[in-house]
């Protein structure tokens, strides 16, 4: 907890120590809530810190709070996480954070910034809500089920899940209940449809309008911070991403027993109806709901469809080579390595608004929930269906851990060969916003 600074100091030092742990704690808070693993967040704020002038920095980072000392023994601060970051917050973070390593804001100003970027308000206006979440709805569909009837469906529930989306904001306890009334809604649609003979499929059907919800990055972030080490978050990350499961399991199986669906009909059944090229298509829409969605600037948008289609290429040739598992690795690996590479090429391009729409097109909650829905329906099949389920969600979590270990690698080799690029971009950057600023 922050501690009061000595009076006896006349050299600005205690006031200066002060108002660098407020600011590397509050950065560590706030690229905490954009969803970065609170172990990478560890490394980030301890070199930010060396690179400021306090080598003995010492920080532990949970997913709900930072603390932070400038060396042992010494005042520590304390910093909430806070609610979660728009992709387009996050994108200014990520400047923020450079402009301060380079030299180029101060402690003050940086402290200043992060406040703004907190209280900004969407890019968008609150309808976008809903063609966003039925771009997200369709171009899934086309990824996972693509046929006529299915996207259709799923674009109809999304619109209703978007609804009580609106409906639940700033409402504590629909909030919390949300999981499961939305996957009752989209289901009684869903299910309803295929009792009606519409479309077949309906169990991957009902994943998409769901999958903006659903608590993969949590499940896989939480892994990865187990293999980390970082083992209170990780685990913690995990129970809480299991109970959102269970809780849209909950949904769909009562939407299932209400329509009186039989059991056969909610195996896992993949419809490919349209062209081969529907999936590449469905990609390039999920990236334009993405934008939308998070408030993320379009002039993104060129970086969000490169990764998500060599996401989507490395996750198709692992299944055809290796099976459910191998995908979701592989995808898990080009993703994390192709954000890294990206921000490496452009410093102030923010990784993680790059990174994270790929974990809607792995879909390792929706699979999880797909995953305890079949064993409430058809408890027969219970231990194929969990391993199954495990064992994609695990090889996306261990892809996370490869990816970086590899991206790490790939950073310390430019680094050596070029360690004033980023400086010069973030100084061009800076440059740029200070003449928009200005007219």
């Amino acid at each position: 907890m922050e501690q009061s600074p000595p009076a006896t100091r006349t050299d600005g030092g205690a006031d200066e120590d002060v108002r660098l742990r407020r600011l590397l704690t509050s950065l560590g808070a706030a690229m905490t809530a954009a969803g970065q693993p609170t172990h990478e967040v560890e490394t980030e704020v301890v070199g930010l810190a060396a690179g400021l002038g306090r080598p003995d920095a010492q920080v532990a980072v949970a997913p709900t709070l930072v603390t932070l000392a400038l060396g042992r023994g010494e005042p520590a601060s304390v910093a909430a996480t806070g609610g979660p970051l728009r992709l387009d917050q996050t994108a200014d973070l990520v400047v923020v954070r450079y402009q301060v390593s380079a030299g180029l804001l101060t402690p003050a100003a940086a402290l200043d910034r992060i406040a703004e970027i907190r209280a900004k308000v969407p890019r968008y206006p609150g309808w976008v809500l809903f063609p966003g979440w039925l771009l997200v709805s369709v171009g899934i569909t086309a990824v996972l089920q693509p046929g006529w009837a299915n996207i259709g469906l799923a674009a109809v529930a999304g619109l209703l899940v978007a609804a009580l989306v609106r409906v639940a904001a700033g409402r504590p306890l629909l909030t919390t209940l949300l999981p499961t009334l939305a996957a009752l809604v989209a289901g009684l649609v869903i299910f309803g449809a295929a009792e009606a003979g519409w479309v077949i499929g309906p169990l991957r059907t009902l994943l998409p309008p769901l999958a903006v919800l659903l608590p993969g990055a949590l499940l896989t972030t939480g892994i990865a911070e187990l293999a980390a080490g970082a083992m209170v978050a990780g685990s913690s990350r995990l129970a809480f991403g299991t109970v959102q499961v269970l809780l849209f399991a909950l949904g769909v199986i009562v939407a299932a027993r209400i329509v009186g669906v039989p059991a056969p009909m909610l195996g896992n059944i993949a419809v490919r109806d349209l062209a081969p090229w529907a999936p590449v298509a469905g990609v390039l829409v999920l990236a334009v709901g993405v934008c939308l969605l998070e408030s993320a600037s379009f002039r993104l948008l060129p970086w969000i469809v490169g990764l998500l289609l060599l996401t989507f290429a490395a996750q198709s040739l692992g299944q055809d080579l290796g099976g459910l598992a191998v995908g979701p690795f592989l995808g898990a690996v080009v993703a994390t390595l192709g954000a890294r590479t990206a921000e490496l090429i452009r410093p102030t391009l923010p990784r993680l608004v790059v990174f994270l729409p790929s974990f809607w097109l792995l879909v390792p909650g929706s699979l999880g929930v797909l995953g305890v829905s079949q064993i409430g329906l058809d408890p027969t099949n219970s231990l194929a269906t969990a391993s199954q389920a495990v064992g994609v969600i695990t090889g996306i979590a261990l892809g996370l851990v490869v990816g970086a270990a590899l991206a790490q690698a790939l950073a310390r080799l430019v680094a050596r060969r070029g360690p004033g690029h980023a400086r010069r971009v973030v100084a061009r950057h800076a440059a740029t916003t200070e003449r928009r600023s200005g007219r």
